[in-house]
């Protein structure tokens, strides 16, 4: 980690260049969408979502380093930053980023899970729920609700209340009020210019598109096969940052609308390290990038990886669970053990 230390300085002609580049960029896509709606231009209208959803996931991902403190030097300059782009991503930066960090102290810990990350069960867990247990976990994680109707919840409804990082503090309720309240304004603003159809047209698919690429991206940084949990004391920061973490090895316009963010196992180790030098790291230390490299059509495949296998070390299928459950080769306490009782409280 000491080694990694000579990138945490942030560069601020550097970082200024990115936002306004970021903001330029999606201001003119949407301006685009616009202008494509009011001219019946269907087809340019389609074409330009996609490009203008990145540039909003882009976004979230320069208030996510802002939330690091690891933007620009100045602490105000990046928490001011941080809340204005809350508004148009929706997240509540102040009560956002008190999750991200118990995220941040917790990954990969099998004791203190729950906070800031994907639900995920043992299959000792899994195997110690009632039949009405399996069905919510199951479908908490069939793709259709993890990919398609849960972003669209946490960002435009679960935002909405401070309740989703189970932070019921003054600063929570300050946090997700004075950004509703920035929602609202802007949205006033925008329906009084161009009307409430025409925002609703450009914003929401947007909007949804981004969610769910958001929801993606933090679901294969954590969620692969061989990835890293422990339970105390065994636990160990490094252990669970490193090998916990994805290296996600995107295409560079996917790596650009991304913020590096894929180059997660290294800013896991040093969060601090800005988004815009993470690509220094792995050109001056290429052993990192063979840990935990997942490509674009390998990570697919993380789909499927829905239990923890506490003896086998990795992540498993449903199917492997039940094929494992029908021979008489599973260890002894594989399916069914005490600290299962805490498991039906992670269901949600």
């Amino acid at each position: 980690m000491r080694k990694l230390d000579a990138y945490r300085e942030p560069r601020k002609v550097r970082a200024i260049s990115e936002l306004a580049v970021t903001i330029l960029c999606y201001v003119v896509l949407c301006g685009a969408m616009l202008a494509s709606l009011q001219s019946g231009a269907w087809c340019l209208y389609a074409l330009l979502i996609l490009p203008a959803a990145g540039t909003l996931v882009r976004l979230f991902a320069i208030q996510h380093d802002c939330g690091h403190g690891s933007f620009l030097p100045s602490r105000m300059a990046n928490d001011w930053i941080g809340r204005g782009i809350g508004v148009f991503t929706l997240t509540p930066y102040d009560h956002w980023r008190r999750s991200h960090a118990a995220h941040h102290a917790t990954s990969g810990h099998l004791d203190k899970r729950g906070i800031g990350d994907v639900d995920t069960l043992t299959t000792a867990e899994f195997g110690a729920l009632t039949r009405w247990g399996r069905l919510r976990y199951r479908l908490y994680r069939h793709p259709l609700v993890m990919f398609g109707f849960g972003p669209v919840f946490v960002f435009m409804l679960q935002n909405r209340l401070p309740f989703g990082a189970g932070d019921k503090s003054r600063v929570a309720w300050i946090s997700v009020m004075a950004t509703n309240a920035g929602v609202a304004a802007v949205a006033a603003l925008a329906i009084w210019t161009v009307g409430l159809s025409s925002l609703l047209f450009v914003q929401l698919p947007v909007i949804a598109i981004a969610a769910t690429a958001g929801v993606w991206l933090f679901f294969v940084q954590h969620q692969f096969e061989e990835t890293h949990w422990e339970r105390a004391p065994a636990w160990r920061f490094h252990d669970a940052a490193l090998h916990g973490s994805s290296f996600y090895d995107l295409p560079p316009v996917l790596q650009w609308f991304t913020g590096n963010i894929g180059i997660h196992h290294v800013h896991h180790l040093v969060s601090r390290i800005p988004f815009y030098r993470l690509p220094e790291v792995l050109r001056d230390h290429p052993e990192l990038r063979e840990i935990g490299r997942l490509t674009l059509g390998q990570s697919f495949n993380c789909v499927k990886l829905v239990l923890w296998d506490e003896q086998r070390r990795r992540m498993v299928s449903f199917r492997e669970f039940h094929a494992m459950a029908s021979t008489a080769e599973s260890p002894p306490g594989y399916f069914v053990r005490p600290a299962a009782r805490s498991a039906s409280s992670m269901v949600r």
